[in-house]
């Protein structure tokens, strides 16, 4: 792509924020041109505003260290006139996110956003680029009830999500998904935590993460389901069952899943489909998305978090252990990265794909 778009990133000081920020430097499509947050961070440099709270695994970029943070919620005229369109990954409640988001839309500015505020509205898409990156085509509909020509809004879906969906997406339009049962193991960070934020996890496990049951039962059906006039339609099957547990892993959700099929292939057309299986993303190579996004790993003990979360940049997903169930058709473990694929990076390929279609213009 010929064209640089400057962006912003609003929510800039925290977890995801943060890591916006480093997946953004030196991107061939977008540069870095403004960062916003609270008012407490207002005025300060970005090096500043984060202090002690950087909690990456590399410094704060040479690029942004001395750009002065903006007031995510007060300085809206000023960030839309500096970016062709902003990342949000702000830490307030539901319904103020909704109304920022569509603040941002109506100042003419696209918002890739991180947050679940709008997941459920109607018309905004919430995309998985290589799953159903056709929902981008509900932005004009979205447009015509914001009364914007450029502004909109774009979701990614829930980080855990991202581990096993991808698997079951394929295996649906081929064989038909009926049920799904999935025990997630979520990362501490996917809470915006370290070890020493958070020292109460180590050696601990909560068998408890607000929302996150409804999240995984409810959003693989948006992703699944169709446009439909000027609303996307959720799909009505397959039956989603979850339960999600906080266990004290840095960075990684793994997911146990249980399927049943209307139509049982064998082991091998499953893992054959998930080998071949690309998306838009693969297509339009765009800059972030993996080359192989769906990895089988055929060893009894893979994948693990500690040597398959990073598999292409943290942007692949991995599944192992496939075999037969005695009460389900099959089972399998998948793995991804919960603020790269699963978080920031999912955004940054999000907003690759509606820039590379043409929706950033």
């Amino acid at each position: 792509m010929e064209k640089k778009f400057n962006v912003g990133i609003v929510g800039a000081t925290g977890m995801v924020g943060q890591r916006f920020a480093t997946l953004l430097d030196g991107h061939p499509w977008f540069n870095v041109v403004c960062l916003a947050a609270s008012s407490r961070s207002a005025g300060k440099t970005y090096k500043e505003a984060v202090g002690k709270k950087w909690c990456m695994d590399v410094d704060i970029p040479e690029s942004m260290k001395d750009i002065v943070i903006m007031d995510a919620t007060g300085d809206i005229d000023k960030i839309t006139s500096k970016v062709d369109f902003v990342f949000c990954a702000v830490d307030m409640k539901k319904d103020e996110i909704k109304a920022l988001e569509e603040e941002y839309a109506k100042h003419e500015c696209p918002v890739v956003s991180n947050n679940s505020a709008h997941r459920f509205t109607a018309d905004v898409p919430m995309v998985v680029p290589e799953l159903n990156a056709e929902h981008i085509n509900i932005i004009p509909a979205q447009r015509k009830r914001l009364g914007t020509k450029r502004g909109f809004i774009a979701v990614k879906s829930n980080c855990s999500l991202q581990s096993y969906v991808p698997a079951i997406f394929p295996l649906h339009e081929k064989f038909g998904v009926k049920n799904v049962l999935v025990c997630t193991y979520q990362a501490i960070s996917g809470a915006g935590k370290t070890f020493e934020t958070w020292p109460e996890m180590n050696d601990n496990v909560i068998p408890y993460i607000g929302g996150e049951e409804e999240k995984s039962e409810k959003e693989p059906l948006k992703l699944m389901g169709k446009i439909d006039g000027d609303v996307i339609k959720s799909a009505d099957a397959p039956n989603f069952t979850a339960q999600c547990i906080r266990v004290p892993v840095s960075n990684g959700h793994l997911g146990a899943v249980f399927v049943d099929f209307e139509n049982k292939p064998s082991k091998e057309e499953m893992i054959e489909i998930w080998e071949n299986f690309a998306g838009r993303a693969q297509e339009l190579e765009l800059p972030s998305a993996p080359k192989k996004f769906l990895n089988y790993f055929t060893e009894d003990d893979r994948p693990q978090i500690k040597s398959e979360r990073m598999l292409e940049n943290g942007m692949a997903v991995s599944i192992g252990r496939l075999r037969e169930d005695t009460q389900y058709d099959y089972k399998f473990v998948c793995l991804s990265h919960n603020t790269l694929r699963g978080a920031a990076g999912g955004a940054v390929l999000l907003a690759e794909l509606l820039a590379a279609e043409g929706y950033m213009d």
